[in-house]
């Protein structure tokens, strides 16, 4: 079982203030390249796996942005780190019908 979960926003800059959507894509297409377990939500993406791991996506995520011309990313993220095991399911179960 994964011991972490980790929920990431980007906010790309974008080299003449365009539309940060199609960088966000970007990043996105990152994560799902990973094979992490992950589900996108509006505001922020949600990825499972072992922190270590989870982290190194999120290098890939920043240098893939950096590399499709974004000068400078921010990126606002939280994580939930269980040795005993957490997953997404579990914690969203009670609010599935």
């Amino acid at each position: 079982m994964a011991n972490t979960l980790l929920s990431i926003q980007v906010i790309p800059k974008t080299p003449n203030n365009e539309d940060s959507i199609p960088y966000v894509d970007k990043a996105i297409e990152v994560i799902q390249q990973s094979g992490v377990k992950h589900q996108v939500n509006p505001l922020e993406t949600t990825m499972e796996g072992e922190l270590s791991e989870l982290l190194e996506v999120v290098r890939h995520m920043h240098e893939a942005l950096i590399a499709s011309g974004s000068p400078s990313v921010i990126s606002q993220i939280k994580i939930a780190h269980n040795p005993n095991g957490i997953s997404m399911d579990k914690l969203t179960e009670k609010y599935r019908p």
